[in-house]
């Protein structure tokens, strides 16, 4: 590996001798067979000697990049290589830090985390804290349990996150991380802007091994990118030369599991990505736009499918030697969604069921799905089976068309028996359906239908007062009788393309002294946490409460006083997992405060748990919630 101060003579020799070449008018001292890269070291050591600036000693040459040059790169999506400092030494790195001419927050730089000696998502991975170049005393420019916000000096501060100057923090950035005098000392300069961290205190040990004082930090960029320069010190996986590398593998990522039969195969995995392994150790993420895909045997017919996707760029873009291929299965179907019964109207009473959704005490069931009849009776639409666990127990049978029976079906109340019934069928072919199952926690059970047929009319059909019911043993299923049912009630895009926000369930009203639960299907593109579901806590008139996620974080006036659990030990499989996880939410209202808990069956079969317990304060006579999406789609089960 070549020390920069050493390449500095070679690079002028080779100026010179071009200067000579290009003395006529018009010539370009780097359009002599220079490649963009060479041109750009040639400037960077040129301005540095032209400025004075001082040569480090042992700068190795590590040339890399991170983050997307389209500065699209979100906080936590990609990271720089590990550099170890041991106590008593010190790391030095340089790298250009391009910032995106559009930015208007502040903190779209990056931030250097420092952690114990850990890959992140280990076990005993234990973070000392961040810090971010900019600089916002009152903000969130620094971070972490052992950091000390107090240490920090800048010579550009920023008011807010929106203050205009994020720009001035571009350019070629020197980090030094120095543990010589026992404590931490952290700069990072471009020239224009310095930031010091300067703790005179030793270090605390993060690390199971007592005789292991070394600490890691990596690189995190947000919304710019980093193209690295050197290092002092060897990173983990070893420096990476500036020649051009070729691919040697790759690895898919966002392969969706199903898509629709029809679809184009450049729209069905427009969103896939591919981690490409290249000489030297070095790797990068790519698009689609760099992949070509071919689906084996084909796109037409329904199965399983095995993707297949071509990479033939090396590291700087050219054409490789050799491409590299990567596989993954998916499946095309004629539907995205569970169907219970057949499509044709053809299965008949008792033939399909769903699972069976549990309702515990003082709790209600919100489940959603399209109904499809034949349209020959009233009765052939869907069934609400409610029951014991294991379905040995009947409590009682209930109809969309006002008819049930069972041994608890005769205490109760039937109501919403429609005035025109021939009317009522024929919307029934296609309407929206939502069933709420209440177990009242005395014995009895609710069952509502609200139902929104073809014609755009809502009907309503209650079973009010069932008894005999079980309440610490209540569940309910969904049959039919020559009819099918569709759980496709969808929010967000099924590409994942919905950015957060961008679309909304339903309002659910909780009433005070009770919980409502609902069951979703999760997708997600796979890129961060957060692109998952989030819940939204309101009043009627959409008033926030607070907002939280799948994955541990929430925001929101009554946010600060809720204690968050469940956030899990491996975040990447957790992630993997919540492609197609099933979901179960329920929301209690407490009077004062409300809880949030939420079950995550993953598509590994394992179970994830995420609380928000005593969200506080809100109104207990008007709590509502819905959800949204960020970067992926729910459908409501």
């Amino acid at each position: 590996m070549r020390h920069l101060n050493k390449l500095a003579s070679a690079f002028f020799a080779v100026a010179l001798g071009a200067m000579a070449l290009t003395s006529c008018e018009g010539g370009d001292l780097y359009n002599v067979n220079s490649p963009d890269w060479l041109a750009g070291k040639i400037d960077s050591i040129a301005a540095q000697k032209g400025s004075g600036e001082e040569e480090i000693e042992g700068m190795e040459e590590d040339v890399y990049t991170v983050g997307a040059p389209d500065y699209s790169t979100g906080w936590w999506a990609v990271f720089s290589k590990y550099y170890q400092v041991p106590d008593g030494e010190k790391w030095v790195a340089q790298f250009n830090l391009n910032i995106n001419p559009a930015a208007t927050n502040t903190y779209k730089n990056f931030a250097m985390i420092i952690c114990n000696d850990e890959d992140r998502g280990a076990a005993n991975y234990k973070e000392y804290g961040a810090i971010r170049f900019d600089n916002q005393p009152s903000g969130n420019s620094e971070w972490g349990d052992y950091i000390d916000r107090s240490l920090v000096s800048s010579t550009l501060t920023f008011e807010t996150d929106t203050d205009a100057g994020v720009d001035k923090l571009g350019g070629k950035v020197t980090l030094t991380v120095d543990r010589t005098s026992g404590g931490l000392v952290v700069t990072m300069t471009n020239g224009n802007v310095t930031k010091t961290y300067n703790q005179t205190s030793k270090l605390e040990n993060l690390n199971a091994d007592s005789s292991n004082s070394k600490i890691r930090c990596f690189l995190v960029p947000e919304g710019s990118y980093i193209n690295w320069l050197g290092s002092t010190i060897e990173p983990i996986g070893g420096f990476t030369s500036a020649e051009d590398k070729q691919p040697l593998s790759m690895t898919l990522n966002g392969v969706p599991r199903k898509v629709l039969q029809g679809t184009d195969i450049k729209a069905a995995f427009a969103n896939v990505t591919a981690t490409i392994q290249f000489e030297t150790g070095v790797s990068k993420d790519v698009t689609a736009a760099d992949l070509t895909f071919q689906a084996i045997p084909d796109m037409e017919t329904l199965g399983t499918k095995t993707l297949i996707a071509v990479y033939n760029k090396t590291y700087k873009g050219e054409g490789a030697t050799q491409p590299v291929i990567g596989n993954a299965e998916f499946m095309v179907v004629d539907k995205l969604y569970t169907t219970i019964g057949n499509s044709d109207n053809s299965t008949g009473f008792w033939g399909a069921h769903s699972d069976n959704f549990k309702v515990g005490p003082k709790e209600t069931f919100v489940t959603s799905f399209t109904n499809y009849t034949n349209g020959q009776n009233n009765w052939n639409n869907f069934v609400v089976v409610l029951c014991s666990s294991d379905g040995s127990k009947e409590y009682a049978v209930v109809r969309a068309d006002n008819y049930g029976w069972g041994d608890g079906y005769a205490a109760c109340t039937p109501s919403g028996g429609q005035s025109d019934w021939a009317a009522w069928l024929k919307a029934m072919d296609g309407a929206k359906v939502t069933v709420a199952v209440t177990n009242q926690g005395d014995g009895t059970a609710d069952v509502q239908c609200v139902m929104i047929g073809n014609d755009g009319k809502t009907y309503i059909q209650n079973y009010t007062g069932i008894n005999t019911v079980d309440p610490n043993n209540c569940y309910f299923n969904l049959t039919v009788d020559g009819s099918h049912i569709e759980f496709d009630d969808v929010i967000g895009a099924e590409d994942n393309s919905t950015a957060f926000w961008g679309a909304h369930s339903q309002m659910l009203r909780v009433p005070q002294g009770q919980s409502v639960t609902t069951r979703i299907k999760n997708f997600t593109n796979l890129q961060n946490n957060w692109n998952n579901f989030c819940v939204v806590l309101t009043r009627e008139d959409n008033t926030e409460y607070a907002v939280v996620r799948a994955d541990n974080y929430g925001w929101g006036d009554s946010y600060g006083a809720c204690t968050p659990s469940g956030g899990q030990n491996d975040w990447a499989a957790w992630l993997k997992a919540m492609d197609e996880a099933m979901c179960y939410v329920s929301v209690t209202n407490n009077g004062s405060s409300c809880d949030v808990k939420c079950i995550m069956i993953g598509n590994d079969g394992k179970t994830y748990k995420q609380d928000y317990i005593g969200i506080s304060p809100i109104d207990g006579e008007d709590l509502f919630f819905r959800f949204t999406v960020d970067g992926s789609h729910l459908v409501f089960e």
